[in-house]
């Protein structure tokens, strides 16, 4: 029994640097747009709209409104606070040409929203012509009776651009 063990053992081992290897599999499951929403949450998904559509236009003092004071805009290539992001748009280094909307989900938290946002997103940064498919994620706070942008970051998405599908587009 002892050797019968041993071997067992001994026959696993060229096989544990292979399982080791082997990347799990992403989950695939994403958030859905609801068919209603709250007041609240309307006015906050049409709020956010109104930012993509802002910065497409390059509106930086709608913009300069909406953001809070100590916003923070996370990207692919960085972090930085509201200044340079106003900065980056006014200036062209980023801009954000159309948002695909795939699907919107937003949660009220008293004076917090949270908007999560299954998009792609047609930039030129530099002087090229980039779309991704992000996962933003956007925090609203309420703040003497508006709401204000504190964090947007965009999260890559493995599956592929699927802009030109008919949907949303800001």
């Amino acid at each position: 029994m002892r050797t019968l063990t041993i071997g067992l053992v001994v026959s696993m081992l060229p096989m544990q640097p292979l399982l080791a290897q082997q990347t799990p599999v992403p989950p695939t499951e994403t958030i859905k747009t609801a068919a209603t929403h709250t007041p609240t949450e309307q006015q906050i998904i049409d709020l956010s709209n109104s930012k993509w559509d802002w910065m497409a236009e390059k509106k930086v003092d709608a913009l300069a409104t909406l953001f809070d004071e100590r916003a923070m805009f996370t990207h692919m290539g960085g972090t930085w606070g509201k200044t340079q992001e106003l900065a980056t748009i006014k200036s062209g280094g980023i801009w954000y040409k159309k948002a695909s909307i795939h699907a919107v989900d937003v949660r009220v938290f008293g004076n917090s929203a949270i908007v999560l946002q299954d998009m792609d997103l047609e930039a030129v940064v530099g002087a090229r012509t980039v779309t991704n498919p992000f996962m933003v994620t956007e925090v609203y706070t309420k703040q003497s009776g508006n709401w204000h942008l504190a964090q947007l970051t965009f999260s890559r998405l493995l599956r592929p651009v699927k802009a030109n599908s008919g949907t949303n587009e800001h």
